[in-house]
């Protein structure tokens, strides 16, 4: 059979049908170039590498994503030998083909942990880029299945799977739908996927398969050993978690909600009167004026301070909620709007949902403050600081709706400081964590810990613990929280 002559190179069919490339050692990794694709495959640790992989040109630095800026050191060895490119790093050993084409091994006794895939021997290949526009491209990344694998992690999902093989997941932030794109296998490997981009992975049994919705680059961090041995490297990449304050590990007393100063007093007072053991008592939402304006009602909370020192008598810490949400009604929306401190929209008003506030009787449009704006974050910990902290001594804080809630969950119109809301969506809980952790710090506290609806690869390097969000109240939505919580 004579098969037609190959293609002329596009865009969207990079790595379509086999073709091979040539090999370089650059700055100690090993890089792969064919068919105006570049696969970079770089030391990232002990036993851990980084691949990342781009059409139309190198590799990009800075771009949006979990990993510190600087890798942790190792030993490794690159060599390029007989069409095989070959990256060994402690446990792991990586081999690239003349087609670009990759496999994890164990270095111990070469067994595979993992590999690349073509999803079709012509086309696609098993890394697959279609133009969106503005140098951003549709990403897939394709791996092999294994019939004995089974896989677990990628957050905290409503399914009630533990094992998440045979699962297909969407890569979004949603309430009580926590996307944390790192899986660790049973075949004894750690696979983040360094991508904030809004997407998917397909768990199948015919392949396993991530996918951007739009994004610049592939990028992935991967590491050999025991579930053990990649959280561990897992956290050297991505940042440490502090330690948890120790009134942080007691007994949590919460609901929705005290609507009065008197009503949460009255609720500690009787744990006291019982004997029963309480650590933090939640003030939650609406204790605020208006959405955004981050202090307290004085109509229903006329006397923070006298309320702050019963409950530390008490042995009881104050958590206060926050919210990203800016009201328009609220005193800081006008110079938020004008000096961009507000989530952009590419299309229509600068509203992302529709809530209600107090002092109006329908709901209004709501924006979220651009958590990724630097500038931002130092204004909304300003106000915090000066309506909690300065003059109540308040250092706990629960952060709540901060996917951020959008309604409609339409990221394709929103325009962050750092990209796209299609590109860097995901990451939106991580940076809202590290408001409040960069923020405590510089004020002095040194045992941060805040309670998060939302949660991305990272987040635990700002003092994140995760809570359930918005969950149903009977036996079998705590059977599936178990799994989840697991």
């Amino acid at each position: 059979m004579n098969l037609p002559a190959e293609p002329q190179p596009q865009v969207s069919l990079a790595q379509s049908s086999p073709t091979v490339g040539t090999f370089r050692e650059r700055d100690g990794a090993l890089e792969w170039i064919g068919r105006q694709e570049t696969v970079r495959v770089e030391p990232w640790g002990p036993d851990a590498v980084r691949v990342r992989a781009r059409l139309g040109g190198p590799v990009l630095d800075g771009l949006p994503g979990a990993l510190l800026e600087s890798a942790p050191a190792t030993e490794s060895t690159v060599k390029i030998e007989d069409g095989l490119g070959v990256v060994t790093v402690g446990a792991l050993t990586v081999r690239v083909d003349a087609e670009g084409l990759i496999r994890f091994l164990r270095t111990e006794d070469g067994t595979e942990v993992l590999a690349e895939e073509r999803a079709h021997f012509w086309w696609p290949g098993p890394r697959l880029y279609t133009a969106v526009g503005n140098g951003h491209h549709r990403l897939e990344q394709r791996f092999a299945a294994y019939d004995d694998e089974r896989l677990y992690g990628l957050g905290q999902h409503q399914h009630g799977r533990f094992d998440q093989k045979g699962l297909v997941l969407d890569l979004v932030q949603r309430n009580a739908e926590v996307g944390i794109p790192v899986l660790s296998s049973s075949r004894g490997y750690t696979l983040l996927w360094n991508n904030p981009a809004i997407g998917r992975v397909e768990l199948a049994h015919n392949g396993t398969r991530w996918v951007a919705d739009s994004a610049r680059q592939i990028d992935y961090w991967i590491t050999a050993g025991t579930p053990a041995d990649g959280q561990r490297r897992y956290s050297a990449v991505t940042g440490r978690t502090p330690m948890l304050p120790e009134w942080a590990a007691g007994f949590w007393q919460c609901k929705l909600r005290y609507r009065t100063q008197d009503e949460l007093l009255t609720v500690a007072r009787e744990y006291k009167r019982r004997g029963l053991p309480s650590s933090a008592i939640v003030c939650d939402f609406f204790h605020w004026t208006h959405l955004g304006e981050w202090k307290f009602d004085p109509a229903e909370w006329p006397d923070p301070a006298a309320m702050v020192r019963e409950l530390a008598e008490l042995g009881i810490k104050l958590v206060v909620s926050v919210w990203p949400s800016v009201s328009p009604l609220s005193e800081n929306h006008p110079v938020m709007e004008q000096r961009g401190y507000l989530i952009g929209t590419q299309y229509g008003p600068m509203a992302h949902a529709d809530w209600p506030d107090k002092g109006v009787a329908s709901t209004v449009q709501v924006a979220f403050y651009d958590a990724t704006n630097p500038e931002a974050r130092e204004f909304v910990w300003s106000r915090v600081k000066e309506n909690y902290l300065d003059p109540y001594g308040i250092t706990a804080f629960w952060l709540d709706a901060c996917e951020p809630e959008l309604k409609p969950g339409f990221q394709e119109n929103l325009r962050y400081w750092t990209g796209p809301g299609l590109e860097v969506g995901n990451s939106y809980p991580v940076e809202n964590s590290r408001t409040f952790y960069e923020g405590l710090q510089a004020s002095g506290e040194d045992e941060v810990v805040t309670l998060n609806r939302s949660a991305w690869a990272g987040s635990q390097r700002y003092g994140a613990a995760l809570w359930s969000g918005d969950i149903g109240t009977d036996f079998p939505t705590l059977r599936r929280k178990i799994a989840a919580g697991l």
